[in-house]
Order: C-alpha cells, then structure tokens, then sequence
C-alpha cells in the first residue's frame, strides 16, 4: 500500500467533518447537541457552503456551536436569534442563514421572534434542540416540559393548573402561511441520525432557494437535566418525548413551489 493510500483509503466508512474543529466539547455525557452539530458541518461541507454559511445562536447550550462548527457565526440575545437571522438573510440573500436554538430559548423568551419571523416566511432555517428543559442554567421547568415531569422548579411533577400544558410549537409554526418545512426529528439511533441529517439538508436548501422558513425540530435527551444516565435517557425520551412530540414531518409544501 502506498503512502497515499494510507493517508487516503477508498473505502471510508465515517470521518470526522472538515468544519468541526478540534475544541474539546463541554457537552455533557449522552447529550444531542453533539450529534446535531455533526450534522450541520456535514451538511454545510456537502453543500459546498462553508464560505457562506451564517449560523447564529442565542444564549443557552446552543450557543456554543460557535466554538466547534467552523463557519461564520453571530451571537444573538436570548430568543432573538430569528430576528438577528431575518436580518442577515434580506442583507445577504446569496447567503445559507440559520439558526441554532433550545426549547427554553426558542419556546420561551423567543416565542414572539419564531412566530413573527415564520409567519413573514423568512428565508431562513431553524434548528431547533427540544430536550424538555432548561439544561445550561440548572434543569428548571421550560414551556416544552411534560405534565407530571420533575424539573429543578417542579420537584413533584409540572402541575397543569399551575403551570399550564407544555408547549408544543412545531405544529403551531406548521400553520402559519409562511413556513415551507416543518419536521420533527431525533438522534438517538444510527437510523434516526440519518433521518435528521436529510431534513437538515432540506430546511438549508429551502433557504438557499427562497421557500421560506423551514423548521427543524430535534427531540433530545439532557442526561444532567434529568438526571439519568445517557442509555437511560434514551430510553425516557423514547417512552414519554415521542408521545407529545411524535417523529416525522409535520409540513412540506417544498415540491409544490420548487
């Protein structure tokens, strides 16, 4: 075997994605945020688009991806990263725009910029990491928590007639005229992953071809936030997740208008 054959075998099974870079990630053991920016930087480099490719994220997890995908990225304050997005793509409309955002951020202090931004039928992409809880700051109760599950500000359970139901945004973004593309998707098998990867794919072309928005919801596990282990973790998203928040496309109207 030659040298060059050695640094590039034929058959190549998996590697690691050009645009994630070698920082070491903080995420905790079993979480989906590393699997999900796996897929964006795989996505991104397929499409050729990694010289315009603007990703922004808010504050929370989420807003580390800076850190590890290596593409242009902006900052933006607590739930306003379609607005900031909104602004970036009607800049630069030759640009791929998206965003990157939890459930506590997108679901909660960001409900008014996802609605109005989809509603305007923004050409951006959305993706959208729904683990049912507040992870960064300590686990606490978000919009999207189950009734009855246990979070750091519902020690016995989330209480409709206290705290109302959860919220389930993907379908109310589906019917608003605006949205092209609304999935909901998970990481947690191989098969799974694949799946999520191609309706990434989709929402990052649908903005390049000026569809409107697409949404890509991620229901994920937070193994700190529920306090389970990671194969654990899997298993309660599997039984109680999928139940409110059902896998599979929720709006497509991409073949219609392409």
């Amino acid at each position: 075997m030659t040298p060059e054959q050695i640094k590039k075998p034929e058959n190549v099974v998996a590697q690691r994605p050009a645009l994630l870079n070698d920082n070491t990630m903080h995420y905790c053991p079993g979480c989906s945020h590393g699997v999900v920016h796996k897929l964006v930087a795989e996505v991104i480099e397929e499409m050729g688009a990694e010289h315009i490719a603007i990703g922004v994220a808010p504050v929370g997890c989420a807003v580390m991806a800076y850190n590890y995908i290596d593409v242009d990225w902006i900052e933006a304050a607590h739930g306003r990263a379609p607005a900031v997005a909104t602004a970036v793509k009607r800049l630069n409309p030759s640009r791929l725009v998206f965003t990157y955002q939890g459930d506590g951020d997108l679901a909660a202090i960001g409900t008014a910029e996802t609605i109005h931004a989809a509603n305007r039928g923004e050409n951006i992409a959305i993706i959208f990491i729904n683990n049912g809880i507040y992870g960064m700051t300590g686990g606490q109760m978000a919009p999207t928590t189950l009734e009855g599950m246990v979070t750091a500000t519902t020690p016995y359970g989330r209480r409709v007639d206290l705290n109302g139901h959860h919220l389930n945004i993907s379908p109310l973004l589906a019917q608003l005229e605006g949205t092209c593309y609304v999935t909901r998707q998970s990481v947690h098998t191989a098969a799974a992953v694949r799946k999520a990867k191609k309706a990434i794919r989709q929402a990052f072309e649908n903005s390049m071809k000026g569809l409107g928005t697409s949404v890509v919801e991620i229901v994920s596990t937070c193994s700190s936030g529920w306090k389970l282990t990671p194969a654990k973790a899997n298993d309660w998203m599997v039984e109680h997740m999928f139940e409110a928040y059902p896998v599979g496309d929720i709006k497509n109207t991409t073949t219609q208008k392409s």
